[in-house]
């Protein structure tokens, strides 16, 4: 596990440091559509193959994900819902009301594409 911000170039350096790893894992799950673009970046230069070698997960859906190869299987979030419920939650502070919940949830789902599968046998 590697913790950083949601950009391309410390998933990148991250990544390259998982996947020299002894021990090293089947598969990464990044936090966000750029991340995982990063950890591409570091599986080829390190001669790996997606998904045979490691399985790449990405999570925001965004359009590129099914535009690189192999297409990236990513957690996509309903972004249009959740901007509806933000704005009339703050409409409803605006106008002196309370929100209807300090808490929500939305359902989101796991998107399955190409760079994810089964670990390659040893």
């Amino acid at each position: 596990m590697r913790y950083g911000d949601f950009t391309h170039g410390l998933a990148y350096r991250h990544a390259l440091e998982l996947l020299t790893l002894p021990e090293r894992p089947t598969a990464v799950f990044a936090g966000s559509g750029h991340q995982a673009l990063g950890t591409y970046r570091a599986a080829v230069e390190l001669g790996l193959r997606i998904p045979a070698d490691v399985s790449v997960v990405g999570f925001d859906d965004l359009p590129f994900a099914d535009w690189v190869t192999p297409r990236l299987t990513t957690v996509r979030t309903p972004l249009a819902d959740m901007t509806a419920l933000a704005a009339r939650m703050v409409l409803r502070l605006l106008s002196g009301e309370c929100p209807e919940a300090t808490r929500v949830e939305v359902a989101i789902e796991l998107v399955i594409r190409e760079s994810s599968g089964p670990p390659a046998l040893t």
